[in-house]
């Protein structure tokens, strides 16, 4: 038999201890058995080798290839420049390994913020003796004293119980505290046991005497810690898309490098020569500066995200909330408002809101307030403030707020217990003794014999019984947690059972409201195409009825799963189940959410996932985003997710969506404009193997480029506003690629060769000016040669000014797009310009990228061509908007499938 079903004397045989707990000469024993009472970590790998690991990705290796292969050409040709670009590459490396190993560190801390959870010392018998030990000594056996406000350090069976609540939130997830006592139970999970205490709740009220049966790893909150430490979170959508891309601009670097090295062999170039071609055309290829952007444009995404509450832990994970496609969110505190409040009251055979009382609720309801005043277990701390059980808060509350504020001495008490399920007190009141009393209506009304009824007290006959009965269902039906209140006068004639022939006062409806602006963001959520699904450790009807409420449930019937069914479904059955158009999941277990995760991604879903407390961590981690509550998490669950929202709001789950859904389109604005300008750092390497010309641009001035002038307005198109219609769309699949065909078209094979085409331009433009004839040489200090290269570089720049405007909207006209609202682009281009002019007109500058000051006839004559540059887009946009306009209204994948099922 299990613990749990055994008496206390026969728990604590089969424990080998008994009522004066262990012998001394027994604990070192155990210890050796069992270890510690404390929570291990698994073997990691060498921090070191994780560092190198960073720097040994693919798209790193491609820059560490290109780094070496110029030192190698500096060491064969001294003075080329090459020297600078393999040190530039190798600071590109450097900080983003630097920033991936940061992030890295920061997953590996959700082991010791479990530890925070257990005290350091409690309190056991051991050899017949009260004394204190650290918890971490605690083995198998030992005889554990707890009270109120304890934690409990590790799994235990009660052997006494004294009007003991514990508090099982972090564990279970049930919101509400629960009794719990010494006697057997028939209950088949340990969880729900009345009789079992597990490490990591804490007791809310009451005191008790326990038997530790677990320690360590071995208790329930260990082996979440061991689902934690072993769950393996899968890389997000964008990390897949930035591997993917890496090697496609990689591999494509190479196979140009390598092609037209045999090119260049086959028409009798040197073999430096070719050599210093080669690495020109990878270098042009690969955008050095790809990486360093979309790390600044999600961390300035993340603050943005967390002036609307949404504070981001991983920075990949930003993008990764745009592609959500499903949301399974808590109930209390994310949907609700986690704290109860009276909402109505059948009083005088007549259901009433509690502010319509009126004046002489007092005179009419006297006893009923002064039960609902004084039957609790409340403390007082720091003067006024309740600290208890939420709704004995209420109850209090709702008294006060009539006027009744009472505090008759306490004289006696008959303790809440789940067999009773109601809890009476005894009070010395003016008009004598009282006794008090409030549980289920199904367990109060049996002792009432009358009931009160205005200022009279009537018989309660069966028609009386029927009628409250039927305003019990009427409010349950809401959603409301129903309490009845019931009281009598104690005289010396009073019997054996205190409790008997009570005076009935009335029913009590409470709920945990909504938060006002959680029923517009599942609007939200239901145009975007985003499916919610509430995951809860609460009561079915409860959940349900707070669904209805918030407009998550709209339906007649809704698909409601609790956790004894969930067990016995197959993952088969449970991936069919999940297409339900409605479906709400409660009482739940902690191992039971991750499988409710694991069998959305199974069916390709993006799965965001809300937790707060130890339970919600496996779950948190597994999901592809997962969301902890700021205010009311563990730190477990904090560490263990993604994003924490700062006010526990699910409205700002969606907010943080909207931006999310931003981060992905803007990564590809920023991506277009970086790769259009490649196209005009390649051109001129093959025009200078192809046509014997000099070489129109320097490797240095490609980094110029690169890592220079594109930097900041690339970085402001990755920080542009989410667009109107971003939640009137339905999530972009997770499997979409960054870079499509129809973005290479425009970046490669439009907007590229337009630029290629004005530098290409103003080189011979400069050199033609001068007289150059064709075929004629210039060496490479030569000042034409300087000036011809300079002008191809500012030809570049200047076309670059134009394109970061074009590539705010793919789709879009210039005129019907905001110009002067991103700062950053504007800053972007002040920065820009200011950068050529350094390069062109500072002896600094010209020395380090091979330039020469220009005269205005150079800047007049690249003007048009960035003119032109805008008409030929806006036409290009026009003739999309005109033969190939997106759909305006595209139905979700997950609500089509939800159809077809």
């Amino acid at each position: 038999m299990k613990i749990h079903h055994l008496t206390p004397e026969e728990a604590l045989d089969s424990l080998g201890s008994g009522p004066n707990g262990l012998a001394d000469t027994t604990i070192e024993g155990r210890l050796r058995e069992f270890g510690f009472n404390r929570l291990e970590e698994t073997r990691k790998k060498s921090q070191w080798l994780l560092f190198a690991g960073e720097f040994l990705h693919f798209f790193a290796l491609i820059l560490w290839l290109a780094a070496g292969l110029a030192f190698f050409a500096e060491s064969q040709q001294p003075g080329e420049g090459m020297a600078t670009l393999g040190y530039a590459i190798l600071g590109v490396i450097a900080i983003n390994g630097c920033f991936s190993f940061w992030q890295r560190v920061q997953a590996e801390q959700a082991i010791a913020a479990l530890r925070k959870l257990l005290p350091n010392q409690v309190k056991v018998v051991r050899d017949g003796a009260l004394c204190r030990i650290l918890a971490d000594e605690l083995v198998p056996g030992d005889l554990l004293v707890l009270q109120e406000g304890d934690n409990v350090p590790a799994d235990c069976r009660l052997l006494e119980a004294f009007n003991l609540r514990v508090n099982n939130s972090t564990i279970t997830g049930e919101s509400l505290p629960k009794g719990r006592d010494a006697l057997p139970s028939a209950a088949e999970d340990l969880a729900q046991s009345r009789n079992i205490l597990l490490a990591g709740t804490s007791v809310v009220a009451g005191e008790a005497k326990a038997v530790v049966f677990a320690t360590g790893m071995h208790t329930e909150f260990g082996k979440i810690a061991h689902t934690l430490k072993t769950t393996i979170k899968g890389q997000s959508p964008l990390q897949r898309q930035i591997a993917r891309l890496s090697r496609f601009v990689a591999l494509l670097a190479l196979l140009l490098g390598a092609a037209f090295f045999l090119i260049g062999q086959a028409i009798g170039l040197s073999f430096w020569e070719n050599f210093m071609f080669a690495i020109g055309i990878i270098v042009a290829n690969v955008p050095e500066g790809l990486l360093p952007t979309v790390t600044l444009a999600l961390a300035m995404a993340t603050q943005r995200m967390a002036k609307r509450n949404a504070l981001i832990r991983n920075l990949p994970s930003v993008e990764t909330l745009g592609s959500t496609t499903v949301i399974c969110t808590d109930k209390t505190g994310t949907l609700t408002q986690n704290r109860m409040a009276v909402k109505q009251l059948f009083l005088d055979n007549r259901h009433c809101r509690p502010d319509e009382l009126g004046r002489d609720s007092l005179r009419h309801h006297a006893e009923f307030l002064a039960c609902a005043a004084l039957c609790h277990d409340l403390k007082r701390v720091e003067g006024q403030h309740l600290l208890g059980d939420p709704m004995e808060v209420a109850l209090v509350n709702l008294a006060h707020d009539q006027g009744m504020r009472v505090a008759y001495p306490k004289i006696g008490e008959v303790p809440f217990d789940t067999d009773r399920k109601r809890m009476s007190t005894l009070h010395d009141t003016p008009a004598g003794k009282r006794l008090y009393c409030k549980g289920a209506l199904e367990m109060v009304l049996p002792l009432c014999s009358q009931i009160a009824v205005a200022d009279q007290i009537l018989p309660l006959d069966d028609a009386g019984r029927r009628t409250l009965q039927d305003a019990l269902q009427t409010m349950a039906d809401q959603g409301l947690r129903v309490l009845a209140l019931a009281h009598r006068p104690l005289t010396d004639s009073v019997g054996a059972d205190p409790e008997a022939a009570m005076i009935f006062s009335g029913l009590v409806g409470l709920e945990d409201p909504p938060r006002p602006e959680v029923a517009d963001a599942i609007t939200q959520c239901r145009i975007a195409g985003i499916k919610v699904i509430m995951v809860t450790g609460d009561h079915p009807h409860t959940a349900v009825a707070i669904a209805r409420q918030i407009g998550l449930v709209q339906s007649d019937h809704p698909k409601v799963i609790t956790g004894d069914r969930l067990k016995k479904l197959t993952p088969s059955q449970l991936q069919l189940a999940l297409d339900a158009p409605e479906i709400v999941f409660a009482r739940v277990g902690a191992d039971q959410k991750m499988h409710i995760v694991e069998a959305l991604q199974r069916k390709r879903q993006v799965v965001a996932v809300t937790g707060d407390g130890v339970n919600d961590a496996p779950a948190l981690k597994k999901a592809d985003i997962g969301i902890a509550m700021g205010l009311a998490s563990t730190d477990v669950a904090k560490e263990a997710a993604d994003m924490i929202l700062l006010d526990d709001n699910f409205a700002s789950i969606v907010a943080a969506i909207e931006e999310g859904r931003a981060v992905f389109d803007n990564i590809r604005k920023f991506l277009t404009y970086i790769l259009t300008s490649n196209v005009p750092e390649v051109i001129p390497y093959l025009a200078f193997v192809l046509f014997k010309i000099p070489l129109p641009l320097t490797i240095l001035q490609i980094l110029a480029v690169d890592l220079g002038t594109d930097m900041l307005p690339a970085l402001g198109l990755g920080v542009e506003k989410p667009d109107a219609a971003a939640m009137r769309k339905p999530p972009r699949s997770s499997q979409e690629s960054l870079i499509d065909w129809r973005l290479l078209a425009r970046a490669y094979g439009f907007l590229g060769l337009l630029e290629a085409a004005a530098a290409m331009a103003a080189f011979f433009f400069v050199l033609n000016a001068a007289g150059w004839d064709y075929g004629a040489s210039l060496p490479r200090h030569d000042p034409l040669y300087l000036r011809a290269t300079t002008a191809c570089l500012t030809a570049i720049i200047v076309m670059q000014i134009a394109n970061v405007f074009l590539c705010k909207q793919r789709q879009r006209g210039l005129l019907a797009t905001p110009l002067l609202d991103n700062r950053l682009i504007l800053a972007g281009v002040g920065v820009e310009i200011a950068l050529i002019l350094a390069i062109v007109y500072t002896p600094w500058g010209n020395l380090l990228f091979g330039t020469a000051p220009l005269g205005h006839e150079v800047w007049l004559f690249t003007l048009p061509f960035a003119l032109g540059l805008l008409i030929c887009e806006e036409l290009r946009k026009w003739l999309v908007r005109r033969f190939a306009p997106f759909p305006r209204h595209v139905k979700s994948p997950v609500l089509r499938r939800s159809r077809r099922c």
